[in-house]
């Protein structure tokens, strides 16, 4: 290959990883129509925009000014897909496939080609044995007897073979044509998409998609908390276990634990199995078996910086679990709180009790008597399961499928079956309410745990005996000087 095509190949392939990488990392994040009233009192009213920056691509939802004059702006990343809908983009995926079908093709034709060369080597002597008796024959005509002539047949019988070797070869000819073509036809167009893009080279190109990912991972850095606003396309990580159940990675941020816990069934279960990581999870395999020293009740339990924090059977108890010393740390009551099926989500399962983390710390989800069978969720503190400060949400528990925390704010579905959505939000730190329509796929048809996970930014959940992931969009609230 010459060295204009090795450039080409480096663009083509740098073009490809940029694209791959952007597509799958940069969050497609929606605003809201409508008026926001922020902590400090500044009024936003929600505008869709695009930001005049091509080489940026930012859009900015609201511009406002805070009582200094400062400037305070809601911004979001490009959505997702962007670089997809671009035509050059699409231009180079396919020239991309186009490549990736031409080389098969020639690695087919090559692998042929060898095998059957090797067979017209090992033809050689039998050939020149044949040829050879030949000329002696037209020499000397005389010389053929009956005995060589059935020897000459049986000769040419084995060099029969090399008639469709030779067929072959002469496809391949027509092939090899037909690829020569098109190799020269994507050259044409690859120089142009390089003239058309610029004549970087691969190490300047590789600098650009280096700054790239620092700038872009500094801003993601500042994009702490969000407004849920919608749910990816579910990912079932490995279908194991009973039809209820709950599974969970350590909640605390930062940590650099990647071990996950299963706990299967929801009824005086004890036994929790502790995967190494993720993949090990998958596999089943690599795992080693923590047996509590009290039974659980329903699904909703969390692992939070190490320990495991779960609703004690037959009691509004809770447990904090030290995986480490394989020993229980501290129980505390959570005073009212319902048990034992008297409030539990609409599938049941003495789901009564639901413990959750997310970017603001450790949630009790949970309902009594006094509150009427509505949604009450309590801070707590982990270090004593204290009660920090409670809200009622207004909501009945029975009504609800499943419930989340993210940010602050608690998500709750309308259902545990198909068709289910994110029908409502509760935000704790304006104690108000708004009702959602953020759909979602139930593949399975069945949740009976869903919680959020805020290291990895994902939803967990178990599904009628699958373990499915979904990723999260939040719309998010950039506010800058100047």
């Amino acid at each position: 290959m010459s060295v204009p095509m090795l450039k080409i190949g480096a663009v083509l392939s740098t073009m490809a990883m940029v694209t791959n990488w952007m597509s799958q990392t940069l969050p497609s994040l929606v605003g809201l129509n409508g008026t926001i009233i922020s902590p400090d009192g500044t009024h936003e009213r929600i505008v869709s925009g695009l930001y005049p920056g091509s080489e940026e691509g930012w859009q900015v939802y609201s511009t406002a000014s805070d009582p200094d004059g400062r400037c305070v702006c809601t911004v979001v990343a490009p959505a997702r897909n962007l670089c997809k809908r671009d035509p050059r983009s699409r231009q180079l995926r396919l020239l991309t496939e186009q490549v990736q079908n031409v080389s098969q093709s020639m690695e087919v034709v090559d692998l042929r080609t060898s095998r059957d060369l090797q067979y017209v080597r090992d033809s050689e002597p039998l050939l020149r044995g044949v040829d050879g008796r030949l000329h002696t024959y037209v020499a000397n005509p005389r010389a053929l007897t009956a005995k060589g002539l059935q020897e000459l047949k049986g000769q040419m019988s084995q060099l029969r073979p090399l008639l469709s070797v030779v067929e072959q070869y002469r496809l391949d000819l027509q092939t090899l044509g037909t690829l020569r073509m098109e190799l020269l036809n994507l050259s044409i167009i690859l120089t142009a998409i390089q003239e058309e893009i610029g004549a970087y080279d691969y190490e300047e190109l590789q600098q650009r998609v280096l700054l790239l990912e620092t700038r872009l991972h500094s801003c993601m850095n500042k994009l702490g908390c969000g407004r849920l606003t919608a749910v990816s396309t579910p990912i079932t990580v490995r279908a194991s276990g009973s039809r209820f159940g709950s599974w969970m990675t350590d909640a605390m941020i930062p940590s650099s634990d990647s071990r996950v816990w299963s706990m299967d069934g929801y009824y005086k279960g004890r036994r929790v199995l502790e995967y190494r990581t993720m993949g090990d999870f998958t596999k089943g395999q690599n795992f080693v078996q923590h047996l509590l020293p009290h039974p659980w009740a329903g699904t909703g339990h969390v692992v939070y910086n190490g320990s495991l924090y779960y609703n004690k059977h037959q009691s509004n108890i809770l447990v904090q679990y030290h995986f480490r010393s394989r020993s229980v740390l501290l129980q505390r009551s959570l005073s009212g709180a319902g048990y034992n099926n008297t409030f539990p989500y609409s599938w049941g399962g003495s789901s009564d009790i639901d413990l959750m983390a997310d970017e603001m710390g450790l949630w009790a989800v949970y309902t009594s008597i006094p509150n009427a069978g509505n949604i009450m969720v309590s801070r707590l503190d982990s270090r004593s399961l204290e009660v920090l400060q409670s809200w009622d949400t207004g909501f009945p528990k029975r009504s609800a499928g499943e419930a989340f925390m993210i940010c602050g704010t608690l998500y709750v579905t309308n259902s545990h079956l198909a068709g289910a959505k994110v029908h409502f939000a509760y935000h704790t730190n304006s104690s108000t309410y708004e009702y959602t329509d953020i759909p979602f796929h139930n593949q399975y048809s069945h949740i009976s745990m869903m919680d959020y996970n805020p290291r990895e930014r994902a939803l967990y959940t178990w599904n009628n005996g699958h373990q499915v992931l979904y990723n999260v969009t939040l719309f998010h609230v950039i506010r800058s000087d100047g």
